[in-house]
């Protein structure tokens, strides 16, 4: 199992330990390897979605069902979802996981995601959406600490998983 294997399997095992059943995903190269994982392991029903906000209203969905479930999308995607998220989940205080890649940011090599790392962050700040990066396999925990805030506080919260992370 080489090295970007193995961070995929702590992130499933943190997502399972905190009782996530359903993930709803979008493709993105940097979690390939995560969506793999998740994809092979029996505690999780992995659904691949077409659009950013039908992994919305399929974690939102999941939750009024008692279902734990998070979001796994790229930067991109994550910046369409503002009014699905403020429309749906503050509105109504469904809690939701999204785990994103935090692209643009120092350690990706592609310029058409500079404006990701420039705004996202600024983004998420202008509608108070607790946010936290993790950038090493010993910040994965943050990850079911970020899950638990969201329940806790009946909003969405978002782990940006990074490039030194993930590759």
């Amino acid at each position: 199992m080489n090295r970007r294997e193995e961070t995929a399997k702590k992130i499933a095992d943190e997502l399972a330990s905190n009782d996530i059943k359903v993930i709803a995903s979008l493709p993105d190269d940097w979690i390939s390897d995560l969506l793999r994982a998740i994809d092979n392991d029996d505690r999780f029903t992995h659904v691949p979605v077409n659009r950013e906000e039908s992994a919305v209203g399929l974690c939102s969905g999941a939750y009024m069902s008692g279902a734990g479930s998070a979001a796994l999308m790229g930067a991109s995607g994550f910046m369409t979802l503002i009014y699905a998220i403020t429309k749906i989940n503050y509105t109504y205080e469904i809690p939701i996981l999204i785990l994103v890649t935090l692209r643009g940011a120092f350690g990706d090599i592609h310029q058409s995601h500079l404006s990701n790392g420039l705004y996202m962050r600024p983004v998420m700040d202008a509608i108070s959406l607790p946010h936290t990066i993790v950038d090493k396999p010993e910040d994965i925990r943050l990850i079911g600490q970020a899950y638990k805030h969201s329940r806790i506080f009946s909003r969405p919260t978002v782990v940006a998983l990074t490039h030194g992370l993930l590759r």
